[in-house]
């Protein structure tokens, strides 16, 4: 299954929720979605689960467009919104019952594929539990089965996470570790960026309704930020390279840690190396010299303004 998001765009009035974006992810792929709060994140992911209209650009999944064929790709593509709709009068298998007979499944065919989803989701032990009582834990592994029932090659989950305690989210994060592996193509949109940065293997930084940044995890991890945090640990004369390190140019924080002074450098690669040399040069005998790769949270907050719609 290939995913190919081609040239979106999404208009509300003047407002350009979805600004000409394209990216694309394939079978087995958990692509992260990150961007502050109104930046056309969910507006994306409805228009890639049919559920909203472009005003132009597509979504292909494996050739099938979701503007001309969207009931032929809605059995491709299974949705996962942020919240579950709140049901007083049904039951955890009621209601996944009744989704199957509307992706068509009959008989005894239904019966086995909402159990298996069932099991596979571990909501055969409150299949009889009304959705209003369930936990917001529950209510996503429901969400979650619900869009699982047709076998979709695609899955969209807005905000999954949201609202989970840890061991739910743990519980999620295997979950998608074993869809993955069963060749879904995943699109997870989350604010937990150092989760993300566990479980995805590409993240998309969108903000304003256009991409910033996209790439592998490795390739954004290892990107030329503009600031870089080095460890240094010196023979002696620890609390001299910590004023030391205060006063020079290009040092924009240090502080010590342990045997290490941690520095804050403004700058790429060059800087580093600028800083070890000044160092060596005014005779700290240096031991460790160790760069920290920014992680995904640092990543964000360099390449976004915060910008809101």
């Amino acid at each position: 299954m290939k995913v190919e998001i081609v040239n979106l765009k999404k208009h509300f009035g003047a407002t350009h929720a979805v600004n000409d974006v394209s990216f694309s992810f394939g079978a087995g792929q958990v692509v992260g979605f990150v961007g502050p709060n109104g930046a056309g994140k969910t507006t994306t992911m409805r228009i890639l689960a049919t559920l909203d209209e472009p005003t132009s650009g597509d979504v292909l999944l494996d050739g099938v467009s979701v503007v001309e064929e969207p009931e032929r790709a809605r059995h491709l593509v299974g949705y996962v919104p942020d919240s579950l709709p709140t049901h007083r009068d049904m039951s955890v298998h009621d209601y996944l019952d009744f989704f199957a007979r509307a992706y068509g499944l009959m008989g005894a065919q239904r019966e086995q594929v909402v159990e298996s989803v069932e099991e596979f989701t571990n909501l055969l032990g409150i299949r009889d539990k009304m959705l209003v009582a369930l936990s917001k834990g529950m209510k996503q592994r429901v969400s979650l089965a619900r869009a699982l029932l047709h076998d979709p090659g695609v899955l969209v989950m807005d905000e999954p996470a949201a609202g989970l305690d840890p061991r739910a989210r743990i519980e999620l994060r295997e979950l998608l570790r074993v869809l993955s592996g069963q060749g879904k193509a995943i699109l997870i949109s989350s604010h937990i960026l150092t989760e993300l940065a566990e479980i995805c293997h590409a993240a998309v930084i969108i903000e304003h309704g256009k991409i910033l940044m996209a790439g592998a995890i490795s390739d954004l991890l290892s990107t030329n930020v503009e600031r870089r945090t080095v460890l240094i640990r010196v023979l002696g004369r620890q609390a001299e390279l910590y004023r030391d390190l205060l006063e020079m140019p290009g040092i924009a924080t240090a502080q010590l840690q342990g045997a290490d002074v941690a520095a804050e450098i403004n700058g790429t690669d060059e800087a580093c190396s600028d800083v070890l040399t000044a160092l060596v040069g005014r005779g700290y005998r240096v031991i460790e010299f160790k760069q920290q790769r920014a992680n995904l949270e640092e990543i964000f907050m360099t390449v976004t303004k915060g910008v809101v719609q």
